[in-house]
């Protein structure tokens, strides 16, 4: 791996690469990683010099949501984490979230990894300047900074940047602010569209120097202490009692050794400001006026909350005013792409009127719909329904316009208030994963994006441990985890929605005992002929392991097997069933579902066993027609 800096610019002119990814943000440095375990040659282009985006160089250092769904590059990424500050518990410091660090620290665990994969470059400190296109291609990215310019002709393209720039570039259509409810069909949005969008973030990192100490800042510009007023209860006019009190606000983003993430919705640092159509200088001198709110609310609490002992962190962000690198950027410009996800997609997925694109699902989150409008310069007053766990499908990465592009990070396809929990840092993780295996299986197999079959490309994804469904239950230490992502994704089993608070979650109920009814149903939702049953049995009767065994056989005609086990001992039927046993048992299908090696016909069958037993019989993931995009 290669890692070019200012210094050596005048040695690099011009770049061919397999894969170029703009942005080496939360999404960019996943699907980097992604892409270069499945063989190809990476290029990051990254404006600040950290990877991590949102995680690091933007500071939100908390991760919100996924907490047990630990999917493929997240839970990997977690474990380092865990390994690096010694445990679960240890990043368990605040109340806002389960995990905790420090960005620096993420900073260095994502440089590690991508530095371990493959043939991989990393340029740090460039700007976008020029996009060409040519018959629907992107055919070379042009970036700049103050020592030169360089030029990438890249096969593929993913956009992972903070607010879409390369995708608008390149001429993609894409949508700004609040659409209308007569756009999305969703109840809650504006009767008529704006381009209001979320408001930004300028994080900093404090650290406790220890009381006595006094390390206030100077008063910022434009400092109005009247914008930071009741924030908590001590700095309020005690009128509001579900204002928390200081002690506990500071809990909030409390991270390991003894700093404070300042993240504060509450007439906190949140800050509006569109910076969507800027160019770089643009956003540069725009960004100064959320820094210098950012910096009020800091001089506020040390001054007024009596928190000088309070002072921005030395050994975080190398910055001269040791603020994070860039925003915390909620909501960027969002492509228009082969799907489009609403509102009406997340609440019940499972739905049989519904469009039941979570079949086609990449990445998964389970966070509540989260919007920031408080700075809004119009008053917006969102009642938000409860929504299900969630999935992106994979239509909400791939442009209409450009075909060998893929769209990650928060610029993905879906409505303004799905954005609301697609932006969290895992969901956005698990995005970049699926970019990065999309673009370098369409290398791979010479196709573009929308050519790709999802079934491929899901594939992958659960040999990497991820998820398609976000099936709280099962994880993938489970050994029918592939089994049981695979029968939901083809609809042949459901999953049931569980709201928990601020955690939305789907329960496979993988020990459940299987009755007749869930049997019948799962058979017939494969799409092939129903099973003859020799007794009509009650819809509520449970289904034993060796009814379920003889039915499937007898269903496939009764193959004849010439080699007989001993592997059903506990076995004292009639022939038919040992038959039976022994042609599932030598395909490995019975193997991995007994753990004490023995059949036990009479023990009732769960549904675990079920889905591996139908996902291995009928092969319903791969059998039951589906389409990309629908």
């Amino acid at each position: 791996m290669s890692f070019y800096h200012t210094k050596v610019l005048s040695e690099v002119k011009t770049i061919y690469t397999d894969l170029l990814i703009n942005g080496g943000g939360t999404s960019g440095v996943t699907a980097a990683i992604q892409a270069a375990r499945l063989g190809v040659r990476v290029v990051i282009v990254e404006e600040t010099p950290w990877l991590g985006g949102m995680l690091t160089a933007a500071g939100v250092s908390a991760i919100d949501g996924n907490h047990n769904l630990p999917s493929g590059l997240w839970g990997e990424f977690r474990q380092k984490l865990r390994d690096y500050y010694g445990g679960e518990e240890t990043l368990n410091t605040g109340w806002v979230s389960h995990t905790l660090f420090e960005p620096h620290v993420a900073d260095a665990i994502f440089k590690q990894m991508v530095e371990s994969e493959g043939d991989t470059q990393v340029f740090y400190r460039f700007y976008l300047k020029e996009v060409k296109v040519k018959n629907r291609r992107i055919v070379e990215v042009e970036y700049f900074n103050s020592s030169g310019n360089i030029k990438i002709i890249p096969k593929m393209v993913i956009d992972a940047s903070e607010c879409g720039d390369l995708m608008a570039r390149a001429g993609c259509k894409y949508r700004i602010g609040r659409e209308s409810r007569i756009e999305t069909g969703e109840d809650c949005a504006p009767e008529n569209p704006d381009n209001v969008i979320q408001d930004i973030t300028f994080v900093a990192v404090l650290k406790d120097f220890g009381e006595g100490a006094d390390k206030s800042i100077p008063k910022p510009a434009n400092y109005n202490s009247n914008a930071y007023f009741g924030t908590c209860q001590e700095l309020s006019d005690h009128s509001n009692p579900s204002l928390c009190g200081a002690e506990k606000m500071f809990k909030y983003g409390r991270l390991p050794n003894k700093k404070y993430m300042i993240n504060w919705p509450i007439q906190g640092n949140d800050y509006y400001l569109d910076s969507l159509e800027m160019n770089h200088e643009e956003r540069r001198r725009a960004w100064q006026a959320a820094k210098d709110f950012t910096l009020g609310y800091i001089y506020y609490l040390q001054t007024e909350g009596g928190f000088s002992h309070f002072g921005l962190a030395d050994d975080e962000f190398p910055t001269g005013d040791k603020l994070a690198f860039i925003p915390y950027i909620r909501e960027s410009r969002r492509l228009k792409g082969m799907n489009f996800l609403t509102l009406n997609d997340i609440i019940d997925p499972f739905k049989e009127q519904g469009r039941q694109i979570y079949r086609q699902g990449v990445a998964v989150g389970d966070y509540p719909l989260d919007h920031h409008h408080d700075k809004s310069p119009v008053p917006i007053d969102e009642k938000f329904p409860e929504v299900s766990a969630f999935t992106i499908p994979y239509g909400c990465l791939v442009p209409e316009d450009i075909d060998n592009l893929v769209v990650a990070e928060k610029s993905i396809s879906v409505s303004h208030i799905v954005n609301g929990c697609s932006r969290l840092q895992p969901v956005v993780m698990l995005i970049g994963q699926a970019a990065g295996a999309s673009a370098a299986l369409c290398i791979r197999d010479k196709c573009d994006p929308f050519e790709l079959p999802v079934r491929v490309l899901q594939d992958v994804l659960i040999s990497y441990n991820c998820y398609l469904v976000p099936t709280h239950d099962v994880s993938p230490l489970d050994r029918a985890f592939g089994s049981v992502q695979r029968v939901i994704a083809s609809g042949v089993m459901k999953g049931e929605i569980v709201h928990n608070n601020w955690v939305n979650e789907i329960h496979f109920n993988p020990n459940k005992i299987v009755e007749e009814q869930i049997f019948r149903e799962a058979l017939r939702r494969t799409g092939l002929r129903d099973i003859a049953f020799d007794q009509d049995f009650g819809s509520d009767r449970r289904v034993s392991r060796a009814e379920a065994v003889i039915w499937l056989w007898e269903f496939l005609g009764r193959p004849e097997m010439k080699n007989s086990s001993n592997y059903f001992k506990d076995i004292s039927v009639d022939d038919q069933l040992v038959s039976a046993c022994n042609y599932f048992y030598h395909r490995g299908w019975l193997e991995s579902i007994t753990s004490d090696n023995i059949f036990s016909p009479d023990k009732p069958l769960i549904k675990i066993e079920l889905a591996y037993l139908i996902d291995k019989v009928f092969n319903p993931f791969h059998n039951i027609p589906i389409t990309n995009f629908r």
